[in-house]
């Protein structure tokens, strides 16, 4: 786990995970990938990338090459960012798909392939089909993210994507709960604050009708 603790995985959606990999939740912002270090942390925290290619990585790479890794992750990703904030609460629609070329051609770079594996200890016998990756250069980390961003466009609705109603909150989350009512990052955080804030202008009001 990196200097700045357990990242946030709050978005219900890996692809809306990786936006809010930069956040602030305590007042301060924490940008999660800031460095190359911080980056492998992220995808290990995220189940992105297996461990032993992040140990392989950080050992192979030359000197500052995760950071350059890092540091185009964070231009993916505030690139990203406008793309779903300017869409959200609606159903993507074919113009939209115009906006995406940048991530086509990130996808147009993956080694991905399918194999056969044996089932795991506990099912039933027998083979499944099984995604896996050639990890050639630290370029290829990008790979697994720009797969969840095109996995949230092509499976998630849009119009269930929704920005925290927190008025300082930048997280951005898929709405799955039932009638679509979810309106905060957390409970516990932002949902917390603004019960606290609705209480004392109730308060507020009390003492002014006196």
């Amino acid at each position: 786990m990196g200097p700045h603790g357990p990242a946030i995985f709050i978005g219900d959606a890996p692809g809306l995970d990786f936006l809010n990999s930069v956040a602030t939740p305590t007042g301060t912002t924490i940008d999660w990938i800031d460095d190359g270090e911080g980056l492998l942390s992220w995808l290990e925290q995220a189940q992105l990338v297996p461990g032993d290619v992040l140990r392989k990585m950080r050992k192979q790479a030359r000197p500052g090459e995760l950071d350059t890794i890092a540091t185009q992750a964070r231009g993916l990703r505030e690139w990203f960012r406008p793309f779903v904030l300017k869409h959200k609460g609606r159903p993507l629609a074919l113009a939209d798909l115009t906006e995406l070329q940048p991530l086509n051609r990130l996808l147009g770079k993956d080694e991905a392939y399918y194999r056969l594996v044996l089932q795991p200890s506990g099912q039933a016998a027998g083979l499944e089909v099984r995604l896996a990756r050639h990890w050639r250069s630290p370029e290829a980390l990008l790979l697994p993210i720009a797969e969840t961003l095109a996995r949230l466009l092509s499976t998630e609705d849009f119009a269930n994507v929704r920005a925290c109603e927190g008025p300082a909150c930048t997280l951005i989350f898929a709405d799955h709960t039932r009638g679509h009512v979810r309106r905060w990052c957390s409970m516990s955080i932002c949902g917390n604050r603004a019960k606290q804030a609705a209480h004392r202008r109730r308060l507020r009001a009390g003492h002014r009708s006196r």
